[in-house]
């Protein structure tokens, strides 16, 4: 392997090399500094003279006296049954004071995208214990389901408590949740872990934590090396892996870093005109492939710049996904947890996994029937605004109070309240009893009969 001392540009975190040998795409780079010290990079770019490369360390130090060497190899994780209960830096090495893992395999983070052809449909629901997900927009397994949040919105504690709950009901099989933080502060990575140790959930989990401090170029790796891991335990132990990726937009911050210092032509508000590729590369990792036990369900969390879900990253993100969960900053102001609004989240492969064999008979139809009189209760609040509660039907009044009932006994949860499917939909019906039995119009004449009771 030939040295080169052909350094022609440092800028950000990506070094501009010479070469005279063929360089492949994603090649592992080591560079010797001066002063001893060894950095690692990987080839972003290759043409006829000139690589691209970037550093994972940052570039500082780095000088043209530096020596390149390309090793000729893509960037691989060690993986093996021992990374369950381990934390792991966003480049897959062990930061929670154990050894290294001994590898069964080095696998490729790039991964191979799974042939449309053998996919097989998702159907199984995941019981994840929060009401408005597992009643309204639920989750099945081998669904990309993500969560569109805000600063400040506490996704972090929704994401734990899926992490922590998540089941699948009547089978006792091997469950895996990987889970991916990405720009985190030290304090946010602390309370993770904690978390993760105290309520005993790392014992079924493996942590990759990418901090705020780290470089941006091992931002870009960590989703990649989270879903190797996830593939290793689905399609080689036959595990049901949870993948939980968070927090989706310092990814795509990352990304715009790296073009940016590119000097590559931008695309909507910065971002990279490729980001939708390679969200989908991310992305489209999840599935259950014929054939196989295993299947790789993900959860990624993206927080929308000013809580806007047309900018680029939840907008891309919805056109790859199945769905997404919204949480509402006006219910977190009325101190509401978790506060997901159903109105505008949906799981686009709901029906896929809910019925008589899956969870119960009543599912589809009480969710309809809550979500149109929760959206009609809703309604009835802007109409009080104008001509006060006084003016309106008895009817009316019934509808905002069961808006106020949704929230307050349905949406609100303890971070460590762990409902089943059957005390969910029990809960519906009791809230569904405050209304008129003619009101409820979605629900077929068989199911009242044999659920509702008027309150």
């Amino acid at each position: 392997m030939k040295e080169y001392k052909t350094i022609t540009n440092i800028k950000g975190p990506l070094i501009f090399v010479e070469k005279t040998e063929p360089v492949g795409y994603a090649d592992i780079v080591k560079i010797a500094l001066s002063n001893g010290e060894v950095k690692n990079g990987q080839v972003l770019d290759t043409s006829d003279d000139i690589v691209v490369v970037q550093i994972f360390e940052g570039t500082s130090g780095i000088d043209i006296d530096s020596r390149v060497k390309f090793l000729g190899d893509t960037l691989k994780l060690n993986v093996s049954k021992d990374m369950l209960g381990r934390v792991l830096s966003g480049s897959g090495k062990p930061i929670d004071g154990g050894s290294e893992v001994i590898p069964e395999k080095r696998l490729d983070i790039i991964g191979s995208a799974i042939n449309p052809f053998s996919r097989a449909s998702p159907h199984d629901f995941i019981q994840t214990g929060v009401s408005t997900i597992d009643a309204m927009n639920t989750l099945v397994r081998g669904q990309k389901l993500p969560i569109f949040s805000g600063s400040g919105l506490p996704h972090s504690e929704i994401a734990l408590q899926i992490a922590r709950q998540s089941k699948v009901i009547g089978k006792q099989e091997n469950f895996v949740v990987v889970f991916a933080a990405m720009g985190i502060t030290n304090e946010e990575a602390q309370y993770f872990i904690n978390d993760f140790e105290q309520t005993g959930a790392l014992e079924r989990s493996i942590v990759f934590l990418n901090l705020a401090n780290d470089p941006a170029v091992e931002r870009l790796v960590t989703p990649k090396m989270a879903l190797t891991a996830a593939e290793y335990f689905a399609y080689e132990h036959d595990a049901h892996v949870l993948v939980i990726l968070t927090d989706m937009t310092f990814y795509c911050e990352a990304l715009r870093e790296i073009g940016a210092a590119r000097e590559e032509i931008p695309g909507r508000r910065g971002y990279p005109g490729y980001m939708y590729t390679d969200l989908a590369t991310i992305y489209e990792r999840a599935g259950v492939i014929k054939g196989k036990k295993g299947s790789i369900t993900q959860l990624p969390i993206l927080t929308m710049v000013g809580d806007d879900i047309t900018h680029p990253i939840p907008d891309l993100t919805g056109y790859i996904t199945e769905g997404q969960i919204v949480l509402s900053r006006e219910l977190h102001r009325k101190g509401i947890y978790p506060s997901i609004d159903v109105l505008p989240s949906l799981s686009r492969l709901m029906n896929l996994g809910i019925g008589p064999t899956r969870t119960r008979e009543d599912h589809k139809q009480v969710s309809d029937q809550m979500y149109a009189a929760y959206a009609e209760g809703r309604d009835m609040r802007g109409l009080v605004a104008i001509v006060g509660e006084e003016a309106l039907s008895e009817r009316d009044k019934k509808l905002l109070k069961f808006a106020a009932e949704f929230e307050d006994k349905f949406v609100r949860q303890r971070r460590d309240e762990d409902r089943s499917i059957s005390e969910t939909l029990d809960l519906c019906w009791k809230l569904l009893g405050t209304l008129p039995e003619n009101e409820l119009t979605r629900i077929s004449p068989e199911l009242k009969k044999k659920y509702f009771k008027s309150q």
